[in-house]
């Protein structure tokens, strides 16, 4: 069976089955009640949907080309299915089922097979214009004429190790692999000085293929640059990690990816909302909810190898730092995210980075002592890699918090806002490692940015769920600091007195003024 099939059967079979659970939680009675009485005549109506879809060639989609042609047998066979349902119920006189139920599927189940062959006429349209070549480039002399407009010859001066320009990267860069995207040379070039790049120890590739890297002789390369955009790329953390590897120390990586939100440009710039909506809905559960389920993750990567996942722009650079590399820059160029990085370290030693819902962070706790809170994620994965970075390139804002955080999700912003991310700091609290009120626990780069008179208060108590930010509500930094200060040197007074005025000064600013996490 082609796996165009099997994916439409496995999710055929998904989507049936959400369905008939869906309006069975939607009666107004106990699914003890109603979920006995329906799973056999379930399973009999599953059978029949099946069978007819299969002798229908529901399930074939590689010999249909235009959009009509994959709506159509959906169209036609669950009308059909519709059909023998109710003759079914009319023979066997089962008027007694729940039309809402019965019906309720069909149309539930017919809806999301229909997102689902647009999604994947969409995929199959972008992976048929996506260039997925596995060529590589081998540097070679410049033959074209030499007319970019920079100072070649002073940075020549300042470089005695290369003889002329033709030593470096710069001409085959600009002249070869390059000449067709002179945005992306340009992006390049404004940010490295290439003229201090060997050719001989540089390389670019465009490949999706591991192989190909893990060949290169280790610590050999000044920059390394692979044109194939990183979605395709199976075991990203692996490619990453054999770059490092590849690099000299200060070594130069360039890769390039398709990021959610160029996917959301894209994909309503294309379409009419009507369709954009169902489309990036579908494409997000697909190739960024499912790789990360347990048992979807498995189905997935054996139906796709991990070809064309979704990326956000957080989750790529978190990687690239995670694996020791540091950021220099980054720009959005004909639809792809370009990154420009640095190996600065060895990969970290980290085990478990951020990747699911449920999240542990680790913080500066009493005594020095490093202690990991439990949270709900709002935001991307491997997000807290990022931290020092976005610290150093959008500094704070007046509350403190870091200018234009891109690492946080739109539901995310909601989770803050309600204050669902921190439900899972009762088991810090259970445990002990929390009080109920305190200073937030913070992140050891952010911890190191106090001043050392309030680092040594801080560390004299737990942190807290409730800080005294909401008590107080300071509007910039300085006066978080000053709050926090205050509050810590009562405490040292009158520990339970302290905390007890500072819960209900806080709640009465959260329920009354507004106050609230961002």
């Amino acid at each position: 069976m082609k796996k165009s099939k099997l994916l439409f059967l496995f999710f055929d079979i998904l989507f049936i089955t959400t369905a008939f659970l869906f309006f069975i939680w939607l009666k107004p009675a106990s699914l003890r009640i109603y979920l006995p009485l329906y799973i056999k005549p379930f399973l009999g109506f599953a059978f029949i949907w099946l069978v007819t879809s299969f002798i229908g060639n529901k399930y074939n989609l590689t010999e249909k080309k235009k959009l009509s042609e994959l709506l159509s047998p959906v169209f036609r066979i669950d009308f059909t299915i519709l059909g023998i349902t109710v003759i079914l119920m009319y023979v066997f006189g089962r008027f007694g089922y729940s039309r809402m139920i019965v019906f309720g599927t069909i149309l539930s189940a017919t809806v999301l097979e229909i997102i689902f062959c647009i999604f994947y006429y969409v995929h199959r349209k972008m992976r048929k214009s996506d260039e997925f070549t596995t060529s590589i480039f081998y540097p070679a002399k410049f033959v074209g004429p030499f007319g970019y407009a920079v100072n070649i010859e002073k940075q020549k001066s300042e470089i005695p190790e290369l003889n002329n320009i033709e030593d470096s990267i710069f001409l085959d860069l600009r002249e070869k692999y390059l000449k067709e995207k002179p945005d992306v040379f340009g992006f390049i070039f404004n940010n490295i000085d290439l003229i201090k790049l060997h050719k001989d120890k540089s390389l670019v590739l465009d490949t999706p293929i591991l192989y190909n890297i893990e060949n290169i002789e280790p610590g050999s390369l000044q920059m390394f640059i692979n044109l194939h955009k990183l979605n395709n790329m199976r075991r990203i953390n692996r490619y990453f990690i054999q770059v490092n590897e590849n690099l000299q120390y200060n070594g130069i990586f360039i890769g390039c990816a398709e990021t959610l939100d160029e996917v959301y440009k894209r994909v309503f710039k294309d379409y009419p909302l009507i369709l954009a909506i169902p489309i990036f809905g579908a494409d997000f559960i697909i190739r960024r909810i499912f790789p990360k389920l347990p048992v979807f993750k498995e189905i997935y990567f054996a139906l796709t190898k991990g070809y064309n996942r979704a990326i956000s722009k957080a989750h790529i650079l978190g990687r690239l730092c995670f694996c020791g590399f540091k950021i220099i820059s980054y720009s959005e160029l004909n639809n792809l995210l370009y990154f420009i990085a640095v190996k600065e370290s060895l990969p970290l030693e980290d085990k478990n980075p951020s990747y699911g819902p449920f999240i542990k962070m680790r913080r500066v706790g009493k005594d020095c002592n490093l202690i990991y809170i439990y949270k709900f994620r709002t935001m991307h994965p491997y997000s807290e890699y990022l931290q020092e970075h976005i610290y150093n390139s959008s500094k704070l804002e007046a509350n403190g918090k870091f200018k234009n955080d891109f690492r946080i999700t739109g539901w995310g912003k909601i989770f803050r806002k309600l204050w669902i991310d921190e439900l899972p700091q009762l088991i810090n609290f259970l445990r002990g490692e929390l009080s109920l009120v305190g200073v937030r626990a913070l992140s050891e780069h952010y911890f190191q940015l106090y001043p050392q008179d309030l680092k040594e208060l801080r560390v004299q108590f737990k942190p807290g769920i409730v800080p005294p930010y909401y008590a107080d509500m300071p509007k910039s930094f300085e006066e978080i600091l000053e709050s926090e200060r205050n509050y810590l040197i009562k405490k040292q007074k009158k520990p339970f007195s302290t905390d007890v005025k500072y819960f209900f000064r806080a709640w009465r600013n959260i329920l009354f003024k507004g106050a609230r996490s961002k």
